[in-house]
């Protein structure tokens, strides 16, 4: 994997939506943070644009994105907000220029359609926060981008006190992000090949039987046959119906994937979670857990 250029002091990097509107008061914490970073903000012309929801439409969020992707000076694209839209734009792409000159892209959600188009390329993406309420996450949420972007030593580690986590140490390189993106990319030149991987899996107010039916079709394609761990991070505010489904989400995946005997865990602070740490996709790690801790170590 193609690792783009760790940031500087100084370097600029762009801010646009790929999916929902956002405005430039709403970014305000988040470029007060970057301003203390020593990095220089941006704004794409998406940013105070919108077409009902989206941040523009598919023409200008195209064209937006496009434009920070072959501009030489941006050293890193990070997006705003999530929500939907990404998909629609993402095959009028091209990456030709990125992939000479490759630049971090950043965030999760929605932004898993990059991050798995981007791994088919062969580069390094990072999953993080978006540039949105950043001032109302955990400190980690706001530091580990950070860390990351800047080169430095990086690994996340959390108490493993979920009683379904299954105890294992492997090495691999690690893929993944938003389980709904995942599922919805499955056919697609975006599909990503999970075969030695680890993949990370997250989700958010989601029915629980169509979380199943997600996992059974992850299942179904190949994708969790060859994988050598599993990391389940945020399955939040699932909705059930009147007759309960009779499993929670992490019910549903554990079952699903008791056939197989990779490490697994969950509860792991990314996704749709107060703590959302960052992970880089497409570098390989070393994903371990104890009876004591869980831990995911990133390669220098």
């Amino acid at each position: 994997m193609i690792r783009p250029n760790y940031l500087k002091e100084g370097a600029a990097i762009a801010i646009v939506s790929t999916a929902r509107k956002i405005t430039t008061e709403e970014l305000q914490p988040f470029l007060q943070l970057i301003k203390n970073w020593g990095l220089k903000a941006v704004l794409g012309d998406t940013i105070d644009t919108e077409d009902h929801q989206y941040a523009g439409d598919d023409a200008l969020r195209t064209k937006d994105f496009q434009d920070a992707l072959n501009n030489p000076e941006i050293k890193a694209i990070w997006c705003a907000r999530g929500g939907y839209g990404t998909v629609r734009i993402i095959d009028d792409l091209d990456f030709s220029e990125f992939v000479k000159k490759p630049k971090w892209i950043i965030g999760y959600s929605d932004v898993t359609v990059l991050h798995s188009h981007i791994h088919n390329l062969g580069v390094e993406t990072l999953h993080a926060n978006m540039a949105m309420e950043m001032d109302v996450k955990t400190a980690a949420t706001r530091n580990s981008p950070f860390e990351v972007l800047f080169g430095n030593n990086y690994q996340v580690k959390y108490p493993s006190n979920h009683s379904f986590n299954r105890k294992g140490t492997v090495s691999g390189t690690l893929v993944g992000g938003n389980l709904s993106i995942l599922y919805s990319l499955i056919g697609s030149p975006s599909h990503i090949d999970t075969d030695g991987k680890i993949l990370f899996i997250e989700d958010l107010d989601e029915m629980l039987y169509h979380l199943d039916r997600m996992m059974q079709s992850l299942k179904r394609s190949g994708m969790l046959s060859n994988i050598k761990g599993l990391i389940v991070g945020g399955m939040n505010d699932m909705n059930d119906n009147t007759i309960p489904f009779g499993k929670s989400a992490e019910e549903s995946i554990r079952e699903l994937v008791s056939t197989y005997n990779f490490p697994l865990c969950f509860g792991f602070p990314a996704g749709h979670v107060n703590d959302n740490q960052a992970l880089i996709l497409g570098r390989e790690v070393q994903f371990e857990v104890t009876e004591k801790e869980v831990t995911l170590r990133f390669n220098k």
